[in-house]
């Protein structure tokens, strides 16, 4: 299933293009339908969300009151799992709040040798809103890795959406909910509730961000709102890059693959190693395990067009084409990981070593699991505390301090032709213009 690349063949360049091709654009026809939809909820409000709800969720709502759940019904949820489960969200919810209470917040202040004060203050967004994906599968996890660092930054008011297709919905999910302490739930999926977010209707609230992961309709409609409110990210298929020197086992590193090709076809899992047995080794237990997962075939799809095995010159090698890719996730399955982590410049999240599976960076290791996708990871950095967060500059000074600061400001502002900025420069100069103040 792996296609095998050679990095010195004299073609891997363009095979290595061909690889990592991927359009993040919409198909027209996708663009096309998710600006209906938010036309629609722009203009039409809680009638729009009814209709769309009931035509793509299928869920049989009349009123659109109905399509918020009351606070009780997440305890409902909660009370209904296992204790084991219950206790399962209640950790990984304690280990994303502790890590993302270590961010730090970014403020500070100081006087420069004028004596002007500057600084930078940060303050929490009021009101956020999170899409939970509800369509193929309930992810719990994503609900504790967007609202807790959203509550941990001081988020005022959190809003999440989630679709519930059918009318059916995941006491996971809402547990969840319940245990990171969202303010408001609606079930509204799709473009529709991407724009009930970003436009607000009589019945959701309009938010000042948007953030977590969806299907094409999600991401086609956060590029259509963005102005409207922030967005994090256009999230892309998963992705794990694995460097490997076979120290770790070949079984193991199978696994780590395999756990992201699961996601779904367009998934992209790639192995990279300097030693041809070690890639034989891995394949092998690739095609052992496969027979045993029961969504073998969305692997075998990711592996066949997506999925790939590379040889490379060395290990240094292997992490230039590390950064080159730029993967959501790199999983370093060598055994001295620390040596290559100050070559890696490019990754949404760095696995160090065989017990440090990706695994648990999904669900309970404490970093977001919303990481950037498609080699945004070149410039775009994992959803955490500062995402939910924003910064004003200060600046302050006095009659003598400004001094310097308002003939330098004058001579610019002339040079551009900006008469106005100019005057108001040499207006706190003294003694201009006979203004001592």
């Amino acid at each position: 299933m792996f296609r095998r690349l050679d990095t010195s063949d004299p073609d891997f360049e363009g095979e290595l293009d061909k690889l990592l091709a991927w359009d993040a654009r919409a198909p027209d026809e996708v663009t096309r339908t998710a600006a209906e939809i938010v036309a629609g909820v722009r203009e039409g409000g809680d009638a729009a969300l009814v209709r769309f709800t009931r035509l793509h969720d299928r869920v049989d709502v009349k009123v659109p009151e109905a399509l918020e759940l009351d606070p009780a019904d997440l305890r409902r949820s909660l009370d209904a799992l296992s204790a084991a489960d219950r206790d399962a969200l209640v950790a990984a919810r304690d280990r994303i709040r502790d890590y993302h209470e270590r961010q730090p917040d970014g403020g500070f202040e100081y006087t420069d040798p004028l004596g002007n004060r500057l600084g930078q203050l940060v303050r929490p967004l009021d009101r956020v809103g999170v899409y939970v994906p509800g369509g193929q599968a309930a992810y719990p996890s994503t609900v504790l890795m967007t609202v807790v660092p959203a509550r941990v930054a001081g988020v005022g008011e959190v809003i999440v959406t989630v679709p519930t297709p059918g009318g059916e919905r995941s006491d996971h999910v809402l547990a969840a909910m319940a245990i990171a302490g969202v303010d408001r739930v609606f079930t509204i999926g799709g473009a529709q509730a991407i724009a009930a977010l970003a436009y607000g209707t009589a019945t959701v609230p309009r938010v000042d961000k948007i953030v977590g992961p969806g299907g094409a309709y999600v991401a086609a409609a956060k590029r259509l709102v963005f102005g409207a409110a922030g967005i994090d990210l256009i999230a892309g298929p998963s992705e794990i890059l694995v460097i490997a020197d076979g120290s770790v086992d070949a079984r193991w590193t199978a696994l780590d693959l395999l756990s992201q090709a699961e996601h779904d076809a367009a998934a992209q899992a790639i192995l990279v190693s300097p030693h041809a047995d070690c890639l034989d080794d891995v394949n092998r237990a690739v095609q052992t395990l496969l027979a045993d997962l029961p969504r073998r075939q969305i692997v075998r799809e990711s592996l066949g067009q997506r999925g790939a095995m590379i040889a490379v010159r060395d290990l240094d090698e292997a992490c230039d084409i590390a950064n080159r890719v730029a993967p959501e996730h790199l999983q370093l399955a060598v055994g001295d990981p620390e040596s290559l982590l100050p070559a890696i410049r490019h990754a949404g999240a760095v696995f160090l070593g065989a017990h440090a599976a990706e695994v648990f960076g999904d669900y309970v290791a404490g970093p977001s699991h919303v990481l950037p996708t498609f080699g945004t990871a070149r410039y775009a950095s994992p959803l955490g505390v500062t995402d939910f967060q924003k910064r004003m500059s200060v600046i302050g000074g006095s009659v003598t301090s400004v001094q310097p600061l308002a003939r330098t400001a004058a001579n610019i502002a002339e040079a551009e032709g900006l008469a106005a900025h100019a005057a108001a420069a040499r207006a706190r100069i003294t003694g201009f213009d006979d203004n001592e103040s």
